[in-house]
């Protein structure tokens, strides 16, 4: 189901709780969410649709994919960009890293890891910011 985008800053800067396999649902309305945003949005927390999960989704290439409790595990290679959010008016500076590796569970709740690079490394590493309630 489609979900509003919360713009309350006061939700988004607080940081999530761990999801466990009753937030498996989250997987859908995440999907829907940014399938419907997708001229403007690439990826998602939980929290900008309400629910303060440690949840995320982003659009990977062709793929969305959904990453429960994601911790990026390796980083090398800072950098300074700016970026946007949904939730959130204007873009701000940000220090992110060009490559990462980030440790999760996906939707059959199997743990997973991802090697990163590039745009999909930075689409990441903002959506695991919104896991611990920092804002761009």
């Amino acid at each position: 189901m489609i979900k509003p985008i919360n713009k309350d800053t006061m939700i988004l800067s607080r940081p999530c709780q761990p999801a466990t396999k009753a937030d498996l649902g989250l997987a859908s309305d995440l999907r829907d969410t940014l399938q419907a945003n997708a001229d403007r949005c690439v990826g998602m927390g939980a929290n900008m649709i309400g629910v303060t999960k440690q949840v995320i989704i982003a659009q990977l290439g062709p793929f969305p994919v959904v990453m429960f409790n994601p911790t990026i595990i390796k980083k090398q290679g800072p950098y300074q960009t700016k970026e946007g959010c949904l939730s959130l008016p204007g873009q701000r500076p940000v220090t992110r890293y060009q490559k990462i590796q980030v440790r999760f569970r996906n939707e059959n709740w199997q743990k997973q890891e991802l090697s990163l690079d590039g745009f999909a490394a930075e689409i990441v590493q903002h959506e695991v910011d919104h896991c611990h309630g920092i804002l761009i």
